[in-house]
Formats: C-alpha cells, structure tokens, sequence
C-alpha cells in the first residue's frame, strides 16, 4: 500500500483499498476508509470491500457510504460510466431526498454525478431540478422518447440507505440481459473519467435540461384519461387523509386530487415535507401498517376523515386504510389490488359496450400476489397473466402487450404497487391515489364503505384470503440450506416434500431450479434464476404458499393465499384453515428456532 497506509494483511483487500483511494475524490469517504486502514478495522473494511453492489429486483440498492458495496460518488460514477450509446435521444434523471450527511452522499448528488457522467461523453440529459415520485422518470422516458432512465431512491429502506433504479428506452425497469451487461461494463470502466466529478461544469452545459415543469404538466394530463365521474368528485363529501410518510409525495398527490377535481386531502402535517431522517417513523414503509399511520389516523379522527391514504417515500407505492365501527382497518396490498382492479375494470365496462372489446383486455400481477384477478379474468372474460415478482417483470410484459395492440388495463403486486395506467410502465402511487379517491368518492355516493365492497367482490368472485410474512436471516448459508433441505426432502436429491402437517402438496414450482411438477415437461414457464431462492407448493385444500429470499433486504418472505370458489363465504373457516396453513409452513419448512431466525418485529 502506499506509505502514509498500513498493510491490513490481506493483500486482495489491500489492492482494493489503494485502487479506492487513487480514485475516489470525495474527502469524506476516502477519509473515512483511512480512517479504518489506520485503526486496523480489518473487518470493517472487508464489509466495504468485499463485493460490488449487483443489480437486484429494483437496481442498485444499499447503505451510503465508502467503499464498492455501498452507495457513494465513486460507485455512482462508475455503474453510469458502464451505458453506451445513449447520444442519439438522451437520458432523464430523477432522484429523492434522501441524504447522508457522514459520507456526503445523497440522492441529489448522486444524481448529479451521473449527469455529470453522461454530459462529459456528449449524452443529452433531462435533470429534474427538484425532487420528483419514482414514477415521473418512467413516464418521461416514454413522454420523450428517451434511451434511459435513472432513478437515485432506496425506496421504502432504511434512512441510511440508497439505490439506483434505471429504465430502458421501453419505459419499464431493465431486466436480464441488460442488468448482466451493465454488471459487466462496470467493472470495464472502474477508473473515474477526468470529468465525471465535474458537476459545475455539467450544470451548465447545453446538453442539459430541466423537464420539471413540462413532465408536471403532462403527467397530470396523462393521468386524466382515468377520471371518469368528475361530477361526483366535484361534490363528494368525503374526508381523506394523506401523508407521503417525509417523502417526496405530497404536493403530487395534491396535484392529482386536483386533476381528478377531487377535494384536497388532508396533509399529515408533521410528515408531509421530505425529511431524510423519517424522523417520526421506525421504518419509513407503509406496508408496515399501523405504526406508520398513527399519526395519519390522529388527524382523521380529529377531521372527521373515514379514510388514510398514505405512500412511501418515492410515491411509487400505495396503503389504504378505513375506520370502520371504531376501528381502522389497514387494507393489505391484495385487497387494494382486489378493489382497484374491480374498479377500473368497472370504469372500462361502462365506456366499452362492444362485448369482443372484453378479449382485446389484459391484468397481470406478479406470482406471489393474490389470485384474485384471476377469478375476475375468468368471471369476466378478459386475460390474466402472472409474471415474476417486481414490477420490471409486469412493465415489461405490460410494454409487449401494448405493442401487440392489447389494452393493459391493470397490474398490481402484493406489496402495495399498483400500474393504473399504460403512460407509466411501473408502479405509480400517485395516480393511484388518485384513483382510490375516486372510488371511494363513488361508493359513498352509494352509502358503500370500502370494507363493505371489498366483501361483495369476495362473494362474487370468490373469497381469496391472504397472509404474507417474512423472517430475517443475515446468514447466507442458513438459507441456502432451508431451501436445499425442501429440494432434498427425505434425504433424497430433487425430490420435494409431498406434505406439510396435516396438509397435502398438490403441485411444485421451483423458480430457482425451473422445475414444475404441473407442466408435462417439467419444466417451468417463467424465467428462472439460480442467484434467487423461490418455491411455490399448491395444496389440495386450495391453498398456495410460495418461499422466496427478498432482493433488496436479509429477508425469507412467505406469500400463503386460500382461493375458494364463488358462493364458499365461510370466513372464519377459511381464516382458521389459512392460519392452520400457515403454522405448518412455518413449523416444517422455515424451522426457526433450528435456524435462529427473527420473526418479522411486531
């Protein structure tokens, strides 16, 4: 190592560090990664270290900070050095407003690295000059025509962390080959070109626009195309509150309010301005339920308000909740799926009359969400198809379809994501807010409360009853053997558990492997990946259960789902034998207490 450095006895580390060090010119990270080297913080640095950063369900995703496996200007600089071709029709770039002060990092920052990146190799960029929700990038890749797209957000993760999400010249998130390629060229391109840290200059190159007021404008007209009781908006009388949990969604959830002619929402005052310490929330994810609306259901009940909307930080994503007999209900994203979905196929029916236009529409939702547009599908008449989980898969696909001349009408993932609309290949909070306010307009125009509707979609199409959780594992080598154990059952090599408890196994799919025991081939329909862990068992009785490792975070989610047939409204039953289910998964399959996991914290 160089001189003023200390040898960590590790010479693959040792490299890594000087090459970090020769190139990074942030004063705080490299000062940072001195600072371990001189108090001989081996295995501090290792974390740093170890790996790069892959490409996951959504992009890059990790703590900010020094060092290859976290987010920082340098690791910024590098993946936006790995495009190619991108001159002819340019790239947009939006970020949040996450920040971390310690290393110096932060979402608006990063972003103007890789603005910085991509002017020095003449790519004309579209920079949004403030803040914008996750799904605004998408829409203006597709609104202008672009090549690419890159979104600086970690979401709904931890105040410490950061990512980088990007789209294609189709509008929707990269997938295999192209995650592979970018992989690839980084590690091609590791040394900082001279002027990529030069944002100054970048800022005021010719090549760089602000499309913050004109992507403003058409989104908001774009997403008009989905108002259709405009009257009823008008007069309703209906009270919703809305936080954007110190995200960037407030005054977009307004606009669109305003563009349904909805009445404006009442603000969660003390979260409704972008804050990066999330400071009145443990986690900043509104799938988490109740503890991150406390505060949206203290103002409700002080305005009279029967209803919570709430969106994660980047607005991509959506939670609902309604106060019924005194207590507020949390909606799971499955039943919001269930109610949005019936909604806009509703909508769609009362403009088409033309009984073949119903052949011509398609739904999708990803493998792990609930079944339920299925039973609609079937009912219905229009397609239903599943992807694999994350919304890269459904963009895409939806993109396909539209390219076929099909009408996508909706796509939804259990995990509050929910495509309302073909101008944005993703999911988008913003717009469905939006649309749930319309809804919710129109039921109570009818004395209809949300509960009570989502209960009649059940009893018409079939209850679909779900319980989705997760453990979390830090331990690679724990999950790989809980997963080879169901592969290896009895000892005997690829050869899967044929019950679970009391209850029987009908059928396997193995996404890792690409095994399917339903298909004459065996052989799964759905792309495979053996870098992700992912079971599906179907049981007699009807239910499903799929295993899967999280992406983005050191979980083992479990999805379970009972789908009874149209006219079996036995809920207690259905519940009781769903829980039943799920106690035997997680006794037999998961073993937690041989396994040392943490139950997901209450």
């Amino acid at each position: 190592m160089d001189n003023s450095l200390d040898s960590t006895g590790d010479s693959k580390l040792d490299q890594a560090v000087r090459q970090w060090l020769q190139y990074d010119r942030n004063p705080k990270t490299a000062s940072m990664v001195k600072e371990l080297v001189k108090d001989g913080a081996t295995e501090a640095l290792k974390k740093c270290f170890s790996s790069r950063m892959e490409f996951g369900t959504a992009g890059l995703r990790a703590a900010m900070g020094p060092g290859t496996s976290c987010m920082n200007d340098l690791t910024i600089i590098q993946t936006t050095q790995s495009f190619e071709n991108l001159k002819e029709r340019g790239v947009v770039i939006g970020y949040d407003a996450r920040a971390h002060p310690p290393s110096g990092g932060g979402s608006k920052r990063f972003a103007s690295l890789a603005a910085a990146v991509f002017i020095s190799r003449g790519v004309p960029v579209h920079l949004f000059s403030d803040i914008t929700p996750t799904p605004f990038v998408p829409f203006t890749v597709s609104h202008l025509g672009l090549c690419a797209g890159i979104m600086v957000t970690a979401s709904h993760n931890p105040k410490q962390d950061n990512g980088y999400k990007v789209y294609w010249e189709n509008g929707a998130q990269i997938v295999s080959p192209h995650d592979k390629g970018i992989s690839k060229a980084i590690e091609e391109n590791l040394k900082p070109w001279p002027e990529s840290w030069n944002t100054e200059e970048a800022l005021k190159s010719a090549l760089m626009k602000d499309p913050y007021k004109d992507i403003h404008t058409q989104y908001f007209k774009a997403i008009q195309k989905h108002c259709h009781h405009r009257e009823i908006n008008k007069s309703s009388e209906v009270k919703i509150v809305h936080t954007s949990v110190h995200g960037v969604g407030h005054a977009f959830v307004q606009s669109a309010f305003k563009a349904f002619d909805l009445h404006p929402p009442y603000a969660v005052e003390e979260q409704k301005d972008p804050d990066p310490e999330f400071p009145t929330v443990k986690y900043p994810n509104p799938e988490e339920g109740e503890g991150v609306l406390t505060l949206s259901f203290a103002l409700a009940d002080k305005e009279g308000a029967s209803v919570v909307l709430a969106n994660d930080p980047d607005a991509d994503r959506l939670a609902m909740a309604e106060k019924q007999n005194g207590q507020w209900r949390v909606f799971t994203g499955n039943e919001l799926g269930a109610l949005l979905g019936w909604w806009v196929f509703r909508c769609w029916k009362e403009q088409n009359s033309d009984a073949a236009a119903v052949k011509n529409l398609y739904m999708l939702s990803s493998t792990v969400s609930s079944k339920i547009l299925r039973a609609i599908a079937l009912k219905e008449g229009f397609h239903f198809e599943e992807t694999l989980t994350g919304f890269k898969w459904m963009g895409n696909r939806a993109k396909d379809l539209l390219d076929q001349g099909k009408t996508v009408l909706f796509a939804f993932e259990e995990a509050i994501g929910y495509m309302c609309s073909p101008s944005v290949l993703d999911k988008d909070g913003v717009s469905a807010a939006a649309i749930a306010g319309e809804m919710i307009s129109y039921l109570a125009t009818k004395n209809i409360s949300v509960s009570h509707q989502l209960t009649t979609i059940y009893e018409e199409y079939g209850y679909h009853i779900s319980k989705n959780s997760y453990f979390i594992c830090h331990d690679q080598n724990v999950i790989r053997s809980l997963f080879e154990r169901l592969r290896n059952s009895g000892g005997q090599k690829d050869s899967y558990p044929t019950d679970c408890g009391r209850f029987s196994i009908s059928a396997v799919r193995d996404l890792t492997t690409g095994y399917d025991s339903n298909q004459p081939d065996k052989k799964a329909v759905l792309p495979t990946s053996s870098s992700s862990q992912m079971i599906t068992f179907s049981f007699s009785n009807g239910g499903v259960a799929t295993m899967r490792t999280s992406g983005t975070e050191p979980k083992i989610k479990y999805y379970t789902e009972l789908c009874a047939a149209p006219g079996n409204s036995d809920v207690t039953h259905l519940k009781k034998e769903l829980d039943d289910l799920v106690d035997a998964i997680v006794e037999n399959f998961f073993e937690p207490q041989k396994n040392k996991l943490q139950p997901k914290p209450e």
